[in-house]
């Protein structure tokens, strides 16, 4: 099995996006963003952020029954990130668990975000990017949580699948609470990652400012 450097290598982009980066006429994640270009190939991820990393959230077997019988497939749930403000999350699945997460690991590349970071706790103030500039909400299914900023030092409090969310996008110290199904792993990561998504797209006075 080919390793994501060597596909990369071998990358011939197919989009407008893909050809810009591999001409020089985009050399960063944040231009992406601001252009609004769309990501349609996890290569164009690997080439802007050389540094992410992957983490298994979930595997579970999934198991459907048809005419011809029971039919058995693992899910993955694969989250990426450089710990400096980019994340994305991503599912997949596939008969074999090897597949499975491979096929998450793309998805999670088409779907990665941008995420603010700062120091909006009262008690801290350090003005450094440690946590998150404001509290945030989701909900995704029957689970909802709130991502809290706390002060520097702290660390994230949170279960362990939030945790390795929270530390690829870049957060060091958070508060959070959840409510609801929390046990449906698929659920509790996209509410997670629909939280740390709210950072970006949600407009606050500051932004205004000149």
């Amino acid at each position: 099995m080919r390793s994501m450097r060597e596909k990369v290598e071998e990358w011939k982009p197919r989009t407008r996006l893909g050809k810009m980066i591999s001409e020089g006429h985009v050399s960063s994640m944040d231009e992406v963003f601001v252009e609004g270009l769309k990501i349609r190939e996890p290569e164009i991820v690997d080439v802007l952020l050389p540094d992410l990393q992957e983490e298994v959230i979930n595997i579970n077997l999934v198991q459907k029954q048809t005419d011809a019988g029971e039919k058995s497939r693992f899910k993955a749930i694969v989250a990426v990130g450089d710990r400096d403000g980019h994340l994305g999350l991503g599912s997949g699945k596939a008969k074999q668990v090897r597949t499975a997460i491979e096929k998450a690991a793309v998805n999670a590349r088409l779907n990665v975000t941008l995420v603010r970071r700062g120091c909006g706790s009262w008690e801290c103030a350090c003005g450094k990017p440690h946590s998150l500039p404001f509290t945030v909400r989701a909900k995704c299914g029957g689970v909802e949580i709130v991502l809290i900023p706390s002060p520097r030092g702290l660390g994230v409090v949170a279960n362990e699948s939030a945790k390795v969310i929270l530390g690829l996008a870049g957060i060091k110290d958070c508060w959070t609470r959840s409510y609801g199904s929390t046990k449906t792993a698929l659920s509790f990561a996209l509410t997670v990652f629909e939280a740390l998504q709210k950072t970006y797209t949600l407009v606050t006075p500051g932004d205004w400012v000149g």
